[in-house]
């Protein structure tokens, strides 16, 4: 709960695909993110602004053109980061995991 609202966690893209990838592999680097992803993603359930914004004028053209007004960054184990956007209703807090990556790759 975040100001009285639920706050529910999806992947999207990227960071869907990076995940399950994350999930096939089985070496320390790969369990030490997906621990990494599932801490973030509790402290994002507490506080959806947790991660560091994005200045407009910075996020990438491929994330305006899917309409993403906003953009936060989280840093992960092994120099890895997550992209996030944020959406709302009167109800719920909506958090959209947009990138999971080295970053190098982001």
């Amino acid at each position: 709960m975040f100001l009285g609202k639920e706050v529910r966690v999806f992947l999207k893209g990227q960071a869907r695909e990076a995940y399950a990838e994350l999930q096939r592999r089985d070496d320390k680097e790969s369990a030490a993110l997906l621990a990494s992803f599932e801490r973030v993603k509790e402290l994002l359930k507490e506080n959806p602004q947790y991660g560091d914004p994005i200045r407009k004028a910075l996020i990438p053209r491929r994330f305006l053109k899917e309409g993403i007004q906003n953009l936060y960054r989280v840093e992960l184990a092994h120099y890895w980061r997550l992209l996030y956007t944020l959406e709302g209703t009167h109800i719920e807090i909506l958090v959209f995991v947009l990138t999971i990556a080295s970053h190098i790759g982001v």
